[in-house]
């Protein structure tokens, strides 16, 4: 399977949870504390420490540690890339990836490009 298969289905995993999806949306405002993230949806450390790591390892979130506090920014980048390859996916084709043609090949050079 091609990487950017892989790297975007982990990325669409990642906010198949709805709440780390509402995550990802505060995250588009701005940086955010862990303990806000915490207290919004009054879980515990280690339910919101599992949940970033999720996301944190797709690539989407960004974590940077400021004394005993964690804050947590989107990764523009992978945002970018994301909506390059989203998009690429979804729209019609002339060829088909499944006819041999890898049409998907021109999204991640764009992507590739980007970076």
């Amino acid at each position: 399977m091609e990487k950017i298969y892989i790297d975007t289905a982990k990325i669409l995993k990642a906010i198949s949870d709805p709440k780390r999806l509402k995550i990802v949306d505060m995250l588009s405002c701005r940086e955010q504390c862990a303990c806000k993230l915490q207290k919004a949806f009054a879980i515990t450390q280690p339910t919101l420490s599992h949940d970033m790591k999720v996301l944190v390892e797709s690539g989407l979130i960004i974590d940077r540690r400021d004394g005993k506090n964690i804050f947590y920014s989107l990764n523009p980048a992978a945002l970018r890339d994301f909506y390059i390859i989203m998009g690429e996916i979804f729209k019609n084709k002339m060829h088909c990836v499944c006819d041999g043609h890898h049409k998907h090949e021109e999204g991640q050079k764009e992507v590739q490009d980007n970076r």
